[in-house]
C-alpha cells in the first residue's frame, strides 16, 4: 500500500482548551493540567488509530505551537519579535532572544514518549526546523552573544531535538519548514531561502544516511485560522531548492495547489532518487470533507508523474498548528484523515499494489 501519514497537529480537545485558559488565569495547577494534557494525547491517538491511520502523532496536543515549543517559558525572550502576516489580515508574532547562550527548554522527545505510551502503531514526531528558530535572533544583535555563536548553539540544539526522537523510536522525524515558501515572498531573490536551506543542511549533515532515511521535511504555504501566508508564491520556484535538503522524505501541500498538473512535473524532475514524496490529498483549510474517491483521484494524478515506489500521501498541513486555532473541528479533522486513509487504499488497489 502507498504509505500515508498526517503532518502533525489536531485541534486540541475542548477540555484541554479550557484547561489552557484556566492555567493562565491561575484556576488550575500544573499537575492537574498535565493530567488533562495526557488525556488529550490519549484521546487523540485513539481517534487517529480508529481512522485506520498506519502512523499517528500526538496531535501536538501539548505544544503551544509547532514552532515555539522549544522556547516556551524561557526567561530570556521578548514577545516583540518577527511578524508573520496571513492573507486574511491576521498575524502571528514570534518572540526574540534577549541573551545567550541559546538552549531549548523543551525537546520534542517528551511529546513522542507521551504518544508512544498510548499508541499501538508507529508514531512520527514533528520538530521545529532550525531555520525557523533562527528568526528568534534580533536584527540588532545581542551584546556579548554574536549571531555566529547563536547559530552554532542552535545547530547543536536542533541536532539533539532530532536525534533524541530517533533514539526514542520515532517512525520518522519531520522538520516543519513552512518558512521556506514564505522566504521567497520576503526575499524573491532567493537569498534568504538559501540561508535557510544551508542552515538546515548543517544540522542534517550530522546524521548518517540510514538516520536521514527516517527524517523528513514538510513544506506548505501556512495554514492558520483557515488562511495562508504564502500561497501566492510560485511553488515551482521553491521545489528545486527544497529537494536539496538532505532528508529521505518530503511532505508537500498539493490538494489546495491551484494547478497541480504544472507543479507535479517539477516534483518529478527534482525528487532525489533515494527519497519519497508525500503529496497532500486533503485540504485542512477547506471545510468540505473530501470523499475517499476524490482522494483516490488526486493520488492517481500524482502517480502519472511520480514513481509509485517513491509516492506517499499526507494532508496539506496540520489541522491546528497553533494551540488557539479552532477554525477546524476535531470531527472534521478526523473525517478528512479517514478519507485520506481510505482513498490511499483505493488508489493502491487500482495501481495494483
Amino acid at each position: 500500500m502507498i504509505p500515508t501519514e498526517l503532518i502533525g497537529s489536531i485541534p486540541r480537545t475542548p477540555e484541554l482548551l479550557s484547561a489552557i485558559s484556566d492555567l493562565k488565569a491561575g484556576r488550575t495547577d500544573g499537575a492537574a493540567f498535565a493530567r488533562i494534557q495526557d488525556r488529550a494525547v490519549r484521546e487523540t491517538v485513539e481517534a487517529l488509530e480508529a481512522t485506520g491511520s498506519p502512523v499517528v502523532t500526538d496531535g501536538e496536543q501539548a505544544k503551544p505551537s509547532f514552532l515555539t515549543y522549544p522556547v516556551e517559558g524561557l526567561a530570556d525572550l521578548d514577545a516583540d519579535g518577527a511578524v508573520i502576516p496571513f492573507a486574511d489580515g491576521h498575524t502571528r508574532r514570534l518572540p526574540h532572544l534577549t541573551s545567550g547562550p541559546f538552549r531549548y527548554k523543551t525537546h520534542a522527545e517528551q511529546y513522542l514518549r507521551a504518544a508512544k505510551a498510548h499508541a499501538k502503531v508507529p508514531v512520527k514526531q514533528a520538530v521545529a526546523a532550525p531555520s525557523a528558530l533562527s528568526l528568534l535572533y534580533p536584527q540588532g544583535g545581542i551584546d556579548s552573544y554574536p549571531r555566529e555563536q547563536f547559530l552554532k548553539d542552535l545547530i547543536g540544539e536542533a541536532e539533539t531535538d532530532i536525534r533524541s526522537c530517533l533514539d526514542a523510536g520515532a517512525h520518522v522525524v519531520q522538520l516543519d519548514f513552512e518558512e521556506g515558501r514564505l522566504a521567497l515572498k520576503v526575499d524573491p531573490s532567493g537569498g534568504l531561502l538559501r540561508e535557510f536551506i544551508d542552515l538546515n543542511n548543517q544540522v542534517l549533515e550530522r546524521f548518517t544516511d540510514a538516520e536521514r532515511a527516517r527524517i523528513g521535511v514538510y513544506s506548505g504555504p501556512g495554514a492558520d485560522h483557515d488562511s495562508t501566508h504564502s500561497l501566492d508564491v510560485d511553488y515551482a520556484e521553491l521545489l528545486p531548492r527544497l529537494f536539496t535538503l538532505k532528508v529521505g522524505n518530503f511532505y508537500l501541500q498539493m490538494a489546495s495547489e491551484p494547478d497541480p498538473d504544472r507543479v507535479l512535473p517539477v516534483v518529478a524532475d527534482s525528487l532525489p532518487a533515494e527519497a519519497r514524496v508525500f503529496v497532500g490529498v486533503t485540504d485542512p483549510i477547506d471545510p468540505q470533507v473530501e470523499t475517499a474517491e476524490e482522494v483516490r483521484d488526486r493520488i492517481l494524478r500524482a502517480a502519472r508523474y511520480l514513481p509509485v515506489e517513491q509516492l506517499g500521501t499526507c494532508d496539506d498541513a496540520g489541522f491546528a498548528p497553533f494551540a488557539d486555532d479552532t477554525s477546524t473541528s476535531r470531527d472534521t479533522a478526523f473525517a478528512k484523515i479517514k478519507a485520506r486513509v481510505h482513498g490511499t487504499a483505493l488508489a493502491s488497489q487500482q495501481l495494483g499494489l
